[in-house]
């Protein structure tokens, strides 16, 4: 073979070596870049947090219930006879102690007369056989009588002026009269417990009164406060005065007072209220109403987002329902609830937080 044919071949195959070469270098390049390329991470789910803080909040139960006077007291007529002045009506108003009706006297003026006439006797007599004590005259022995009967005409005297007395009806309280059920020249007989004559209220102070249910019970106290709005359009506010210890047997609910100061009688009796209770604080934090959850075991609660991004869930006791936020005790202090995408996850797993703010 001739030394050119020889160069020939020699160039063709060190070319077609070269060329070889270059391909196979390629794929195993591509080989291992593909084999040591890390597959690409799966994006974390973001749900929507809300940081929280518990603090004492003071919480409030509304009510419905009525106003209700402090006293309400019958003046009476204590002995029979006729009515023969009236001085009050329907709206009158009155102080303890005011004579608002007069009975007949029906000889009560003559026993009166009566007994001071009995009592003057006693008194001459005393002092004549006192006298004859002194001189000896008369027998000592009988000095406790002569005091006995001294003090018995004296008595009897009081007892008429008394019944004297008792033909005036008198004001028990002070307030306003708001029913007067007889009327001059009426005669009235007195059996057992009097004749109603007028009947009086007091208005100041005012008594507003709700039931309460045995859940809400332990946290009203005397000496709360409360809230208290009228049908009637005042507001005003009052102090817990008592809180019945005995159930109601049909509602099976406890009678709360709620004492309102009233000097100008504004308020009246027996109007529908609104009532506000301000119970014992408790600690607790504020969540919108949407962040309530249940757990796979059905518990009621939220799920918050821990420091390390995991989610955890927290049962909850509600203590106050408002329209649109609650107030929640057993979240752990600073935990971030989740508010939005808290059913699209599950306890344990990682999600990317971020602030409730920042999705609108």
């Amino acid at each position: 073979m001739k030394p050119s044919r020889i160069a020939a071949a020699a160039l063709v195959i060190g070319g077609g070596i070269w060329i070889g070469s270059g391909v196979l270098g390629r794929d195993a390049a591509k080989e291992a870049a593909l084999q040591t390329k890390e597959p690409a991470a799966t994006p974390l789910f973001k749900v929507a947090v809300l940081p929280t803080q518990q603090q004492l909040h003071q919480r409030r139960i509304t009510l419905s219930g009525r106003t209700e006077a402090d006293r309400k007291v019958w003046a009476v007529a204590r002995v029979s006879g006729e009515i023969v002045d009236l001085r009050v009506r329907r709206g009158s108003v009155v102080k303890a102690g005011e004579v608002i009706a007069t009975l007949s006297d029906e000889a009560r003026t003559a026993q009166v007369l009566q007994a001071k006439a009995r009592l003057e006797q006693r008194k001459s007599e005393a002092q004549a056989r006192l006298r004859l004590i002194e001189l000896g005259s008369y027998p000592s022995i009988n000095k406790p009588l002569i005091e006995a009967e001294l003090r018995a005409a004296e008595a009897g005297l009081a007892q008429a002026e008394l019944e004297q007395k008792k033909g005036e009806v008198v004001a028990p309280i002070s307030g306003v009269v708001v029913d007067v059920p007889v009327e001059v020249g009426q005669a009235v007989q007195v059996m057992m417990s009097g004749v109603n004559v007028a009947e009086i209220i007091a208005l100041d102070p005012m008594l507003a009164v709700v039931e309460v249910a045995e859940r809400q019970l332990p946290g009203v106290q005397p000496g709360g406060k409360a809230e208290v709005r009228t049908v009637t359009g005042q507001t005003t506010e009052g102090t817990v005065r008592f809180v019945s210890k005995k159930a109601s047997p049909g509602t099976r609910t406890y009678r709360v007072d709620i004492e309102l100061r009233n000097p100008e009688g504004v308020i009246p009796d027996g109007v529908t209220s609104e009532v506000d209770l301000l119970l014992a604080p408790v600690r607790a934090a504020r969540v919108p109403r949407s962040a309530l959850t249940f757990s796979s075991e059905g518990k009621l609660g939220v799920r918050h987002v821990g420091p390390d991004g995991r989610v955890a869930f927290a049962p909850v006791s509600i203590v106050e329902d408002g329209q649109h936020s609650l107030w929640l005790g057993g979240l752990p202090d600073g935990a971030r609830v989740i508010v939005e995408g808290q059913d699209f996850v599950k306890e344990g797993e990682t999600v990317e937080a971020v602030p409730a703010k920042a999705l609108g």
